[in-house]
Order: C-alpha cells, then sequence, then structure tokens
C-alpha cells in the first residue's frame, strides 16, 4: 500500500478515536501496514500522519465542498451544490468532522493552523457568495461564521442523539439564512 491509499484509512481511525485514541496498532490494522511500513511512510510518526490527513481533507475541502462555491451558478444553487456535498462528506451526518476532532487535546498545539486555515477558507468563500447575493460584507461574513457553526454543531448533535435530521435540517436551512435580504 503506497502512502497516497493508505491515507483515507488513517481518516477513518483519526475519525473514529481522535489524536489521542489513534494508536499506532489501531492505525496499523486499519491501513494494513506494520508499524515499519508505517514509519517508512510517514517517518516523524503519528503527527505525520495526522498531518497528511488533514492535507488530504483540505484538498477535499476546496474540491468538494468549496469548488461549487466558486461556480458562476446563481448564489442559491451554489450553497445547495455545496450542502449536497457536504451532506456526502459527512455521510449524512453520521461521520463525525476531523477538524473538530484535532483541535482538542495534545492536536491542538499540533495543527490549530491547518485547521485555522481550512476554517477561515470556508467561512471566506460563503462569505463571498452572499456578498454576491447582496449581503453586505460585515453580515455576509457573521452568516458564513454562523453556517460553518450550525454545520458543526449539527454534527456533534447528530452524533450524540443518534439522529442525523438535525444535520440535514441545518443543510436545508442554510441558503436562506446565508443570503437573505
Amino acid at each position: 500500500m503506497s502512502k497516497d491509499t493508505a491515507i483515507p484509512q488513517l481518516l477513518t481511525v483519526f475519525r473514529q478515536y481522535g489524536y489521542e485514541g489513534a494508536t499506532l496498532a489501531k492505525l496499523s490494522e486499519a491501513t494494513g501496514l506494520g508499524k515499519a511500513s508505517l514509519y517508512h511512510h510517514f517517518p516523524k510518526g503519528k503527527e505525520e500522519m495526522a498531518a497528511s490527513v488533514l492535507d488530504y481533507l483540505n484538498q477535499g475541502l476546496q474540491e468538494n465542498i468549496l469548488a461549487p462555491l466558486h461556480s458562476d451558478r446563481p448564489p442559491v444553487d451554489r450553497i445547495r451544490a455545496m450542502n449536497k456535498n457536504v451532506d456526502a462528506f459527512y455521510h449524512q451526518g453520521e461521520q463525525a468532522c476531523l477538524l473538530a476532532l484535532l483541535s482538542v487535546g495534545e492536536a491542538h498545539d499540533l495543527f490549530q493552523s491547518q485547521i485555522q486555515q481550512a476554517l477561515d477558507l470556508w467561512i471566506d468563500s460563503l462569505s463571498q457568495v452572499a456578498i454576491e447575493a447582496g449581503v453586505n460584507p460585515k453580515t455576509a461574513h457573521q452568516r458564513a461564521e454562523d453556517a460553518v457553526l450550525q454545520i458543526q454543531g449539527a454534527l456533534v448533535l447528530a452524533r450524540g442523539l443518534n439522529n442525523t435530521a438535525i444535520f440535514k435540517r441545518v443543510l436545508k436551512r442554510l441558503p436562506e439564512m446565508l443570503l437573505s435580504a
């Protein structure tokens, strides 16, 4: 298995156990690679594995979540396209957000910059769509922050209550919340 093909399996482990709970044994089992092979691909160990997973997620964020926001379609269609991809990315609200999991404990200090960059990019992209829809820039930015907050909060609540309808409800309301006059 190559480094690139191991990263999605590593993502699964970090999503399930967080940084501290993702032991080398669990990472090895998920990838099918022995510990020596993991260190061959990731010489800095678990920290490099998590950083590679974050890079992978950031690329996915840009290609799947943000790309629809930068199209030339009407703003409401762009938000709906983003929502469709967010829904798929988080498996209809069943998957935890790795950005949230890696923003606590030891991982916070290690990955805060990467996490902030991803969230800022998402917020700025949503804000730009709202501005193009006629929302003033300050309000657009606040609404974009609220949108990401609602998505992330809905993921926590959906998992905690074992009810993905919460996540779907938030996604359904986002276009109006972001774009209303």
